[in-house]
């Protein structure tokens, strides 16, 4: 069974959402503040396959400690907030999370979320997957530029490895959302944009730029390869 994390400091939301994704089949444990979620990480017999996360939290909040656990861990972070304008949205998305969901959600609303997200990561019997100096392993879940491996979260690697596939073309937003973070498009929703903009940051780190995501304004995106 995956196993899912929830880490929220409203104990009875907790119990909530736990006692509804065990019925769904799911292995659910609780925490109630960062550092406990921190230590749950760090012992990999209970090392969660999921992790629902709160924004507002006592002593370490959400935020703070999804950039910490996203300097070791690649594991799908949803992050769930009162909070839910677009502002803070965009800024959990920086932050590293895979998706945002507004309280009050409803469980059937998470549980669609994290199936999508489960999917993503889900081995799979693509091969390599080769665009001019990009190599990506789906079974590993890496991705490298040359000799340089790009740090990935689930999103981004899902979304890199649907510009990937279709090296040259135009990927629309609708399409990305869909087919990489497992979920429609939203009105007002940047989610996509806001993982290309940490994608691109990524590849001109380790790339001259003859790989590269170019954005069609009101269109999409496309992964374009110099050498490819």
């Amino acid at each position: 069974m995956p196993r899912i994390l929830i880490a929220d400091d409203d104990r009875a939301l907790c119990s909530l959402l736990a006692e509804y994704l065990r019925r769904e089949g799911f292995d659910v444990d609780v925490a109630h503040d960062g550092h406990a979620v921190l230590a749950r990480l760090h012992q990999a017999a209970q090392r969660p396959d999921l992790l629902i996360l709160d924004v507002m939290m006592p002593g370490r909040n959400g935020l703070e400690t999804l950039r910490e656990l996203r300097m070791r861990y690649r594991l799908p972070v949803i992050m769930l907030s009162a909070r839910g304008d677009p502002a803070d949205r965009i800024v959990g998305l920086e932050f590293g999370a895979d998706d945002y969901v507004a309280k009050p959600a409803l469980p059937r609303e998470l549980l669609a979320r994290v199936r999508a997200q489960l999917r993503r990561i889900a081995p799979d019997a693509d091969g390599t997957l080769r665009v001019g100096a990009l190599c990506m392993r789906s079974r590993e879940r890496r991705a490298c530029v040359g000799a340089y491996e790009l740090s990935l979260t689930g999103a981004e690697f899902q979304l890199l490895r649907v510009l990937a596939e279709r090296s040259g073309e135009l990927v629309d937003r609708a399409t990305l959302t869909r087919v990489a973070l497992g979920r429609e498009l939203e009105r007002h929703d940047r989610s996509v944009d806001v993982h290309v903009s940490r994608l691109r940051q990524k590849l001109a780190a380790v790339s001259t730029g003859a790989l590269r995501i170019e954005s069609v304004r009101g269109a999409g995106y496309v992964l374009v390869s110099d050498t490819a």
